[in-house]
């Protein structure tokens, strides 16, 4: 399986996130983490990890972090 990992800058993934096009993840293990520096409509990394096998393998995922 080929590596499509990308980085993108920050108009563009809010390009994609706008248009329904992109999953938002926010990339940290520890919760307090994520709840500082979550952005709106973010995924924790750990709600992502357990709703993996849910979300369709074509999906577009953009994960970051602060």
């Amino acid at each position: 399986m080929a590596d499509t990992t990308q980085r993108i800058d920050a108009r563009e993934a809010h390009d994609h996130l706008a248009a329904g096009d992109a999953l938002l993840v926010c990339a940290y293990e520890e919760d307090e983490k994520y709840w500082r520096n979550h952005l709106d409509g973010a995924l924790s990394l750990a709600d992502f990890r357990a709703r993996a096998d849910s979300i369709p393998k074509d999906s577009e995922i953009i994960f970051y972090c602060a």
